[in-house]
């Protein structure tokens, strides 16, 4: 054992002390140094040797770095040798991986555990090298390669911060920052504060939730007093006292705790009514399951709701509960909350409408609707209109589908403060209505225009019947009215004129082929087979045929393209490359010599 001069980093101490090595000499580390780092087997072999009698030497007190770089450069050497399967080789790199990790971090753990990524971050390891020990130790195992990338990683590090800062004697044993106290202190507080922070969230979500039931009491106790009376339902009487401090204190939850009442009002029982709720109300439940294509509140609910909303109406607030409603929308909710968070999303964009004409936007077959809502309006819950991000609506709107996505998004679109040009609303609303195969009025031309494009089966269907119905109707208006034939899509056997079959007979004339004018049912047969072929792709060669060469081919002339001003045509541009031509004349033409046409 042989005493040197190096540098201890403890806290307390900032001079130099007498420390024990187990090298010899400085030429013994450098030696071991430089073995190591080498990238050569046999080279790492003896290096590993001379750790292995350091270790004999250090005992207990052996360094963690050398510890690490050993197991490290080991499974290097292992990996090398290509005698191992990959699994081995994974679980070789992750156990030392993990065991460097969690060695080097070891000593920065105090009374209270901090997340690992923290103390790794104070000694410049990025967080990957951790996610990747997480992995090893909790997860699927990674792949060689990450493995790899690791070690390597590592390895560098260990020689940056430990190997290369002995060499000019500053040793780096303990990696702990020289502001390690302070740091506990201050993550203390901040584990203090978080604790407050909770604390306070909890109790404000309780204090919320309080206020909105009682809120909800007071107004079927309205609701109650209305129907006993036998006064219209949708008229509503004042606030009373009760509610309006009711409403005060919400008024200060929106401002002091927003995201707590608005994650409140997103619960079962609030905004999204209850099946009792819609029982005390005389709603019936069935009705959120009829149309979830156009999705639209109860008007005895919304007025249940409107007193609340009148008082939340600012624009920030608006705007955060738009996007929460999109947000509970895209976790694929139930029906019956798909049909609430939905009609929400629309009765909220309707009544911020810069539009007096709040028209629906399914047209006729949603009259009855339209006229409820152009009452509704007459109590709109904004005063003035609202600013919405109309970019950020329709990015939600259209991560969020569901059945009702073409109808928000025509809504959404409609009532922009700048409009997206109409070839792009059409594009935008045809692909929605595609994916959540809803329904969507004048997004693209009727089933009678051949213009409509076909996207699916029944889209085709449709197609053939009205072209055939065109047809019949056509043929109707120039002859007597006969009898109705049967579908058009029970026979679909072209029916060919005589002067067609004689133009086309003309066209095939000196060919093996002619045209068919038998009756044959061709939807029983798949494309590309006739009546009566066999499975043999034989069948098909003609019995008599021969053979020429591509200079036996007769072209005519004015056949062929010409290429004005450029000497250098498509086999100029295909035979030579960047280099110089692949191909010389000599070989296009054994090429052309060795092709035989039928």
């Amino acid at each position: 054992m042989h005493k040197v001069y190096d540098l201890k980093m403890k806290k307390k101490t900032v001079g130099k002390t007498r420390h024990v090595v187990a090298w010899m000499n400085k030429a013994e580390y450098e030696h071991v140094l430089e073995y190591l780092f080498s990238k050569e087997p046999a080279l790492q072999k003896h290096a590993l040797h001379r750790i292995s009698a350091w270790k004999g030497r250090f005992g207990q007190s052996t360094p963690v770095a050398v510890e690490s770089t050993a197991d490290l450069v080991r499974c290097q050497v292992l990996d090398s040798t290509g005698q191992l399967e990959v699994n081995d080789l994974v679980l070789l790199y992750g156990m030392a991986l993990v065991r460097f990790v969690n060695l080097i971090t070891e000593r920065q753990q105090k009374r209270v555990a901090r997340p690992l990524r923290r103390l790794a971050g104070n000694i410049n390891i990025p967080e990957w090298v951790v996610n990747l020990r997480h992995d090893l130790t909790h997860r699927r195992l990674p792949s060689l390669k990450w493995c790899r990338k690791g070690c390597g990683f590592v390895l560098d590090w260990l020689h940056q911060e430990y190997w290369s800062r002995q060499m000019g004697s500053q040793l780096t044993e303990d990696w702990n920052s020289s502001s390690e106290e302070e740091d506990e202190e201050e993550f203390a507080i901040r584990y203090e504060e978080e604790l407050l922070r909770r604390q306070k969230e909890i109790e404000a979500h309780k204090k919320v939730r309080e206020l909105l039931i009682s809120y909800e009491r007071e107004q079927f106790q309205t609701y109650e007093e209305l129907a006993k009376q036998g006064g219209q339902r949708g008229v509503w009487p004042d606030a009373s006292a009760d509610l309006s401090w009711i409403l005060t204190q919400i008024k200060h939850f929106s401002t002091e705790a927003r995201d707590v009442l608005i994650d409140v009002l997103m619960q079962d029982g609030f905004l999204i009514p209850t099946a009792e709720q819609l029982e005390s109300l005389d709603i019936d439940p069935s009705e959120d399951s009829v149309d979830m294509f156009a999705p639209c509140l109860p008007r005895v609910f919304l007025h249940f709701w409107l007193p609340c909303l009148k008082v939340l109406n600012t624009s920030i607030f608006i705007n955060l509960i738009l996007e929460k409603l999109f947000a509970e929308l895209s976790n694929e909710p139930s029906s019956h909350r798909t049909y609430y968070i939905a009609s929400w999303i629309s009765e909220i964009i309707l009544c911020n409408s810069k539009s007096t004409n709040l028209r629906h936007p399914l047209g006729l077959c949603g009259e009855l609707k339209a006229h409820k809502r152009l009452k509704i309006s007459k109590e709109r819950i904004f005063i003035n209109r609202l600013q919405f991000p109309w970019q950020n609506l329709i990015s939600t709107c259209v991560n969020a589908p569901c059945p009702a996505t073409p109808f928000l998004l025509r809504q959404i679109l409609s009532d922009m403060d700048k409009p997206l040009p109409h070839d792009a609303q059409q594009n935008l609303l045809r692909l929605c209505s595609i994916y959540t195969q809803g329904y969507h009025e004048n997004t693209s031309p009727g089933p009678s225009d051949p213009a409509q494009p076909v996207y699916t089966l029944q889209n085709l269907q449709d197609r053939l019947k009205s072209n055939t119905s065109q047809n019949r109707d056509t043929h109707s208006s120039n002859h007597a009215p006969r009898s109705v034939q049967a579908p058009p899509t029970e026979d679909l056997q072209e029916k060919l004129s005589a002067e067609t079959i004689q133009e086309r007979n003309f066209a095939l004339r000196g060919s093996a082929w002619s045209v068919c004018t038998d009756k044959v049912p061709w939807k029983q047969y798949p494309l590309g087979k006739v009546p009566g072929q066999p499975e043999d792709p034989s069948c098909l060669m003609v019995e008599c045929y021969s053979t020429f060469t591509v200079f036996d081919q007769q072209v005519e002339l004015d056949q062929l393209p010409q290429h004005h001003g450029n000497r250098s045509g498509p086999l100029q541009s295909r035979v030579s490359g960047a280099d110089g031509p692949l191909w010389t004349h000599s070989d296009l033409s054994k090429l052309k010599a060795g092709l035989q046409l039928f």
